[in-house]
């Protein structure tokens, strides 16, 4: 190892945590003169300073997780307030056609009663030469007087909805920018969480990261043992419904696609991503971050848990995967991995829901 990387695997594990670094400051190399060293134990980083390193990797995945679902609402939340004040503005639009259509019948009605009410009805009635006719022109101006009564109403009516129609769309405009705002907040965070997790993978050596990807294998398994060792895989027996096993089929088709933060297919995915086109492939909507699917779909016991369930992981739901059977899932884990499958029980499950329910 030469001594540029010696200080690069030095300073990552400084960022990550004070742990006390075995063996002496100044590391011995080997000779100039042998061609192809062999790094000696003390030139190397101890598994505790590499389990070190990989807690702050799953720190900092975790957040940039975190980050990603407050992307995805706010991103879901702007497309559903663009699509109301569009609709708001097409019915601005819709009222104001119709005030001007109100306003040119109460014109006409407007001036038909001045052509014929400038007389008392007792005078026009001694000028008619056909008092029926009188009668009769008379029935109609008070239909007239209240139809045009029932125009003015409307017309306050419309006006009304205008007003609500204006103040309505303002709002939303305001809770649009808003959502904006935190979009482009949690961009940048989520960006900064993926660069720290980057850089700090960047300043291991090629064999440290191969022990590292060893030490969260060993971490994922033992998890699983543990999970299965319970004997919870004993009472799980549902078996999928149609649907489920339509977003089981989509979900493990993805299997080796990238993971993006924010993305929902074809090419990438993150988690929620997956696991919300799957299910729209079988035709069942469901909230895209993985936080409103733990909040808005029903929960069901572990063990009543079957094909095309969501599982829900870490206390603040901040990872969903999809349960296959057989004590397995299907997820895409984050940035740098692909859509895979893994143990049910090698991240802490915060609970079950199931879309179909």
């Amino acid at each position: 190892m030469t001594a540029g990387k010696r200080s690069l695997t030095t300073a990552a594990v400084a960022l990550v945590c004070a742990v006390t670094v075995l063996g002496a400051p100044g590391m011995a190399h080997a000779s100039q003169a042998r061609p192809n060293p062999t790094p000696s134990p003390s030139t190397r980083a101890s598994t505790e300073e590499l389990e070190a390193v990989r807690k702050r990797l799953d720190r900092l995945y975790h957040d940039a997780a975190v980050a990603t679902d407050a992307y995805n609402a706010a991103e879901e939340k702007t497309e559903k307030q663009s699509a109301e004040i569009v609709e708001l503005a097409r019915d601005i639009v819709k009222g104001k056609e119709k005030l001007e259509k109100l306003k040119d019948l109460m014109g006409a009605a407007a001036r038909a009663q001045y052509r014929g009410g400038g007389l008392p009805p007792e005078v026009r009635l001694w000028l008619s030469e056909n008092p029926q006719d009188f009668l009769d022109s008379a029935g109609r101006v008070r239909q007239g007087q209240h139809a045009s009564n029932g125009v003015l109403a409307e017309m306050e009516r419309t006006q009304q909805d205008l007003e609500l129609y204006a103040k309505d769309a303002s709002a939303q405009w305001k809770k649009l920018e808003a959502n904006r705002k935190a979009r482009a907040e949690a961009k940048k965070e989520i960006k900064k969480q993926i660069a720290a997790a980057e850089e700090l993978e960047s300043q291991l050596e090629q064999e440290e990261r191969e022990r590292l990807a060893e030490l969260e294998e060993r971490a994922a398994r033992k998890a699983q043992t543990a999970w299965l060792g319970s004997g919870v895989l004993d009472e799980i027996s549902g078996k999928a419904s149609e649907e489920g096993k339509q977003a089981v089929k989509f979900a493990t088709d993805q299997i080796g696609k990238p993971y993006e933060w924010g993305a929902e297919g074809p090419r990438t995915y993150d988690c929620s991503g997956l696991t919300s086109q799957a299910w729209a492939s079988a035709g069942q909507g469901i909230p895209r971050t993985s936080q409103e699917q733990w909040k808005r779909l029903h929960r069901v016991d572990i063990k009543d848990m079957r094909p095309g369930d969501l599982i829900i992981y870490n206390a603040d739901a901040s990872h969903v995967a999809m349960y296959i059977g057989d004590g397995a899932i299907v997820h895409s884990p984050r940035p740098g991995r692909t859509v895979t499958i893994a143990g049910a029980g090698s991240m802490p499950i915060l609970g079950v829901v199931r879309p179909d329910a």
